[in-house]
């Protein structure tokens, strides 16, 4: 009889059988004799029991439910007005501009909207404008763009990114901007007044600078050419976007808001994820605190309407929001805060009944008599 051996090798694996070719030993499927790989890892597995579970559950349901309500009342402060001007009922006054309006018209068309605050906004006001069924989240469309391009690349300025197609050139020059995000580039002119009580008209101040992230205004977006204030040289031999009424180096006078870096240009090209969104038009700053920054009256909003929607079936509305510590209204995470507080609570208090009924009972029956 042939005695057998034992080798701690093979144990890990490595088999002392005969070499193959060359001499070298033949390997098997079996996993190595470690911790790991044999899964002898120490690990910690929690045991639920009802003095660990009924605590947590009430701590979670305490916790949640007082941030819940400090999130919905503080989002509940936030005044917010919000008026439609698409102007697709025949009694809007924009109804007019809304079924003329084009992309290829050069003249504008503008319309004048009159509305009331019951209610003074105190501290600095935002305006948005939001558009409805645009879906800038699309694949294609997203990628429509060439961010060394926007970030003042000589090179991307004559010789665009691919993904700009059909928006790289135009008359044989290329675009700047080019990509389908710069060429759909929201247009609409907003100014806002108050009329007081004897119908003298004010023109409400609205800042425009400040309303982009300060990353994409001094990090993503640059003017080709560096410091160069002559942005009519540095955009030579380039086009403007198909559906642009002004080539980039005209959209301001400020030298400082005035071609890629135009803040209104930026805040448009950073995509919204929804089909519904709004993004930030402009600001109106406080100026002292006896007046309140928007006082309760009449006010008329006055539309230079420039960016058309029937095509896909689009609404715009201008928003005005005051903002708190947690951003502009948002009633979702406060009530999203109580219901899971509640949740937990409610579980808390059966799973506490159900224990207290038949947990005595089950330890009973344990006993031994």
């Amino acid at each position: 009889m042939m005695a057998s051996s034992y080798s701690a090798k093979e144990e890990d694996g490595h088999h002392s059988g005969p070499a193959g070719l060359g001499g070298a030993a033949i390997r098997t499927r079996k996993p190595d004799n470690t911790a790991f790989k044999q899964q002898r890892l120490p690990a910690w597995q929690p045991i639920l029991t009802a003095g660990t579970v009924l605590p947590a559950f009430f701590i979670i349901g305490l916790i949640f439910i007082p941030i819940g309500i400090g999130l919905y009342v503080t989002s509940n402060n936030i005044k917010e007005f919000e008026i439609d001007y698409t102007g697709t009922d025949m009694s809007s006054p924009c109804f007019n501009c809304s079924q003329s309006f084009s992309w290829n018209s050069t003249t504008p068309c503008k319309c004048v909207l009159f509305f009331s605050l019951d209610q003074p906004f105190e501290s600095n006001v935002f305006m948005y404008y939001g558009l409805s069924n645009f879906y800038q989240n699309h694949r294609r469309y997203v990628k429509s763009r060439d961010d060394s391009q926007l970030n003042g690349d000589q090179r991307s300025l004559k010789e665009p990114s691919k993904e700009c197609e059909p928006y790289r050139t135009n008359e044989n020059k290329p675009i700047a901007p080019c990509g389908a995000i710069a060429n759909s580039m929201f247009n609409d002119t907003l100014d806002l007044f108050y009329i007081d009580p004897n119908g003298t008209k004010t023109q409400i101040l609205l800042i425009k600078k400040g309303i982009a992230w300060w990353t994409d205004k001094h990090v993503k977006f640059r003017n080709p050419g560096g410091s160069n204030p002559n942005l009519t040289a540095a955009f030579i031999e380039t086009a403007k976007p198909v559906n642009w009424h002004k080539p980039v180096y005209e959209l301001d006078i400020d030298s400082e808001n005035n071609g890629f870096i135009n803040e209104d240009f930026i805040v448009w090209m950073r995509t919204a994820a929804l089909p519904t969104f709004r993004k930030l038009y402009r600001i109106i700053q406080k100026k002292n605190n006896m007046t309140p920054t928007l006082p309760r009256g009449s006010y008329s909003l006055e539309v230079t309407y420039n960016y058309p929607v029937r095509s896909f079936e689009g609404r715009k509305r201008m928003i005005l929001s005051t903002i708190s510590w947690m951003g502009g209204k948002n009633p979702f995470l406060g009530i999203a805060y109580i219901t899971v507080g509640s949740i937990c609570f409610f579980l808390g208090v059966v799973l506490l009944f159900i224990h207290h009924k038949y947990g005595n009972r089950n330890n009973s029956s344990d006993v031994p008599s």
